[in-house]
């Protein structure tokens, strides 16, 4: 992700917006743009734009590793779950960028700080570029931006065709271990619309589902994950997760699956994968996903 950084255009900012919509756009120049929530951070960065305010990471707190570099001067301004709107006023911004399911009930405050786009799902990481270039006046590098991952789909489902042949499309799990619980994350979901723009499909049980995820009731309903593919995330990088993975792997209905039989389990990050939330997250899933391939290609031919 640091080279998608490197690669960016220089920075430019431009506008305020109000209303997930982008409603009575007027684009001004402006530089002050406070996001809350991590999609809105990661691509507010990929457009070029350095916002004032951010709120705190979920992991490796207080900023994504990969937007260290680029949010070294920006200040906190509290969770995603509580902005310290004080912090926010002190900033002064022209544009604040918000989530409906977590600011809904502050946005009239916010409102009164500057101008508000409201996204209504956060893990469409295209809507939040497309409303955010618009808020920002910056259509024409999202359109860039769009373009470069459109390529980049193409390239790598060609890749994955020629080398599975007659298996492709393969069934995938994308996986999320917990201290107490395993989630399954759906083709809907931010990284699961990556996976599905490739080509990977989910078994059949799992496609009868709504909804982005599905929550596994208990260690039986391990079966519901079976599939060719596992990518795995860690929800987190504590004992108690790294120990309830480990016991993961070890019970029967684990290496029943197709995927633990053949060895194709990779484990991927959480922060890339899932709480990224913005289009620089998902070149950094393409990557692990070409990782993943060349590591295959490899094997194939020993």
């Amino acid at each position: 992700m640091l080279l998608a950084l490197a690669t960016l255009p220089a920075l430019a900012r431009a506008g305020t917006s109000s209303g997930a919509e982008a409603r009575g756009t007027e684009k001004t120049s402006s530089r002050r743009v406070v996001t809350l929530f991590q999609g809105a951070t990661d691509t507010a960065v990929a457009l070029g734009v350095v916002p004032v305010g951010v709120v705190e990471s979920w992991l490796d707190k207080p900023v994504y590793p990969y937007l260290r570099a680029a949010l070294a001067d920006t200040t906190l301004v509290g969770l995603e779950t509580q902005p310290s709107l004080e912090d926010i006023a002190l900033l002064a911004p022209d544009l604040i960028v918000a989530s409906r399911f977590r600011h809904q009930r502050i946005e009239p405050l916010l409102s009164a700080l500057a101008p508000v786009v409201m996204l209504d799902d956060i893990y469409r990481y295209r809507d939040t570029l497309t409303v955010m270039a618009s808020a920002l006046g910056l259509e024409v590098r999202a359109q860039a931006l769009n373009a470069r991952l459109a390529a980049r789909l193409a390239q790598l489902r060609a890749r994955l065709k020629a080398h599975f042949g007659v298996r492709w499309p393969l069934t995938v799990s994308l996986i999320d271990v917990r201290a107490n619980e395993v989630r399954s994350y759906l083709a809907p979901s931010f990284g699961g619309s990556v996976l599905a723009a490739l080509g990977f499909r989910w078994n059949a049980a799992q496609r009868r589902l709504s909804g982005v995820l599905v929550k596994l009731s208990g260690i039986e309903s391990l079966p519901t994950l079976d599939a060719e593919v596992f990518f795995v995330m860690r929800h987190s990088r504590g004992a108690a997760v790294a120990a309830h993975y480990r016991r993961l792997q070890a019970h029967l209905l684990w290496q029943r699956m197709d995927a633990p039989r053949h060895g194709e389990v990779r484990e991927v990050d959480a922060i890339d994968w899932s709480l990224s939330g913005g289009i620089l997250g998902v070149f950094a899933m393409l990557d692990d996903v070409d990782a993943w391939l060349a590591a295959d290609e490899r094997r194939a031919r020993t």
